[in-house]
């Protein structure tokens, strides 16, 4: 009985763990370019027959499980990459990539360190400068790795394929870089990934659409459905355990007496 009380305190943690996902999710609706995030979670059952089967132990000799409970463990947390709607602006520096890829930003922290980071939020503008930066002053790096500097007193056209002309001239490309594996990247934060150890950087086709912006890919409906979902398996969760403390005070206050 002891047990259950544990299967159902791990199946209320899988669930609060799901809710924070989800609540993400729905915070992050308006976020340009963002990409809705999934919990995954494995049963006992499963963990178990795993276990017995692992190969690593030497010889492949079985050996103690430790303390049993049986319940739920948390999985890994998975990324949904698919591509956004795409939303109007008239900017002609809000971009947006149809297709695989993220924009190259080099990216300064707080403390002044400069790193490279990849974002598929598009809303550029330029400086006084005349640099593409983002919101936040990063400048936009060209196919080269370079700051895109551009004449803000002439006008800009983007084609489909990145390249910025002005009067008739190209003055730059905007870079554009895929990964072979989007297991090797990490949410950074302030909507910026970054690679990890392995990550492969590639080159896939895409277009660059200028006055467009990509929208999250967060849908409400089905996240405020996986909501109730959530609440409902918490709530059946939080009932059994009070029900395993109505049964235990019982075997201890009545049960128990001589």
């Amino acid at each position: 009985m002891v047990k259950g009380l544990y299967t159902s305190y791990t199946g209320m943690v899988n669930e609060q763990h799901r809710l924070d996902t989800v609540a993400n999710s729905i915070a992050n609706f308006d976020t340009n370019g963002f990409k809705k995030e999934g919990a995954t979670s494995q049963a006992f059952d499963d963990v178990l027959a795993y276990k017995i089967k692992d190969v690593t132990e030497a010889g492949n000799l079985p050996r103690r499980m430790g303390i049993i409970n049986p319940g739920v463990k948390i999985g890994e947390n998975y990324v949904d990459w698919s591509e956004g709607s795409f939303k109007e602006t008239n900017n002609q520096f809000d971009l947006a990539i149809a297709g695989k890829g993220f924009f190259t930003v080099e990216f300064t922290s707080k403390k002044g360190q400069t790193s490279i980071k990849y974002t598929r939020d598009g809303n550029f503008t330029l400086d006084m400068q005349g640099n593409l930066v983002t919101p936040e002053g990063d400048y936009v790096l060209d196919s080269d790795g370079r700051h895109i500097r551009l004449d803000p007193l002439k006008e800009a056209a983007i084609n489909r394929q990145g390249q910025i002309y002005q009067n008739g001239a190209l003055v730059a490309t905007v870079g554009v870089s895929d990964f072979q594996d989007y297991n090797y990247l990490e949410k950074y934060g302030e909507n910026y990934y970054q690679p990890v150890e392995g990550a492969t950087v590639i080159q896939s086709p895409h277009q660059i659409y200028s006055g467009y912006l990509e929208q999250s890919n967060v849908s409400i409906v089905d996240e405020m459905v996986n909501m109730i979902s959530i609440q409902r398996s918490y709530e059946a969760n939080q009932k059994l355990i009070q029900t395993f403390d109505s049964s235990l005070e019982i075997a201890a206050n009545q049960l128990g007496k001589l």
